[in-house]
């Protein structure tokens, strides 16, 4: 595992479009990527949509879930304007103040991309106490260069039909990268890497693997997922808020760029296990992996739903800083996966 090979990785994950409940295009690569390269004894796609895999350890002593969704943020085309202006609603939590005048991406019936700009009145035919409000998903737009409803439906854009925010992937000093769907393409590039070390060197537990669907309206696929798999242990890889930036002070910072990855002790979701914590903290220090712990209670994620599957599992949560974190200019340090 190295930089390059992450930065690859995180480039093509973060370059698919999987919103919540539309995650296919992100399923089935994960899914071909884990059967080329041989990293499982089994893999498979549940009828909800998770990639599901199995490595089976040598003695099986534990089975060790790791969870990472592969779903993102993103909008769903609510109603059409004869003119062919889409109305959208969203699908997750947006920071509604970035969304006038970005770039979009929208897929089609027939899979086909195209793509729009959000708007909303223009600025020059406001008031000026209007310009002083935030405006409202229900007042903006989606301009896709069409001039008619009928247009929009032929090229198969219909009501249902899903997009999200659109930034190309870029490199930035220091080894920091830029992207969309970092939450949580970033966690989905972890698991994928330790299938990668665990091939090489095979070890005693049971590791299991969930890619799960629709986290970000409500943890649904790692609800399933969990069920399905039967952990002992599990662990939840995400993207968390890296608040390091001018105005916040030091005390409410959740996690800091560079500092490695943070291990959370309880977010709104869950309270973590402490022997899961104290067994994560031992095997960093013997590894010499520099970590951080978040602070609480920011966030909640797939942990505080496989914790209380069947009879409870054991759970904590692995995050990778992140700034920017549900935009489609997050930005992350490399050697915090690493």
């Amino acid at each position: 595992m190295n930089i390059e090979s992450i930065k690859t990785l995180q480039k093509k994950l973060s370059n698919l479009i999987g919103v919540s409940g539309y995650e296919d295009d992100v399923s089935k690569f994960i899914l071909n990527l884990i059967k080329e390269e041989k990293l499982a004894d089994k893999a498979w796609i549940d009828q909800l949509g998770n990639v599901l895999a199995v490595v089976n350890g040598k003695q099986n002593e534990d089975r060790i879930l790791l969870d990472a969704h592969i779903d993102e943020i993103g909008f769903m085309i609510s109603h059409i304007e004869k003119e062919g202006f889409l109305r959208f609603a969203s699908i997750g939590d947006w920071d509604v103040r970035i969304l006038l005048g970005q770039p979009v991406i929208i897929r089609s019936e027939t899979g086909k991309l195209y793509n729009g700009i959000i708007g909303s009145k223009p600025p020059h035919l406001t008031t000026a106490s209007e310009r002083k409000k935030l405006v409202e998903i229900k007042d903006m737009y989606i301009d896709i260069g069409m001039f008619s409803k009928e247009e929009v439906e032929r090229e198969g854009i219909k009501m249902g039909t899903t997009g999200t925010l659109s930034a190309p992937f870029l490199d930035f000093p220091n080894n920091m990268v830029r992207g969309k769907a970092f939450d949580d393409r970033t966690g989905c590039n972890v698991l994928i890497q330790i299938m990668r070390i665990i091939k090489e060197k095979p070890v005693n537990d049971t590791i299991l693997f969930n890619f799960a669907v629709q986290e970000e309206i409500g943890g649904r696929g790692a609800i399933t997922g969990a069920f399905t798999l039967k952990p002992t242990i599990a662990i939840a890889i995400e993207n968390t808020t890296a608040a390091d930036v001018p105005g916040i002070k030091d005390h409410v910072i959740p996690a800091f760029i560079g500092k490695g990855p943070a291990i959370t002790i309880a977010d709104v979701s869950i309270i973590c296990s402490p022997k899961v914590n104290a067994r994560l903290k031992k095997n960093a220090e013997l590894a010499k992996i520099p970590f951080q712990m978040k602070k609480p209670l920011y966030g909640g994620t797939d942990a505080g739903k496989i914790h209380i599957s069947r009879e409870g599992v054991p759970s904590s949560v692995v995050s990778v800083p992140c700034r920017y974190i549900h935009s489609p200019t997050s930005l992350l340090k490399l050697d915090d996966i690493l």
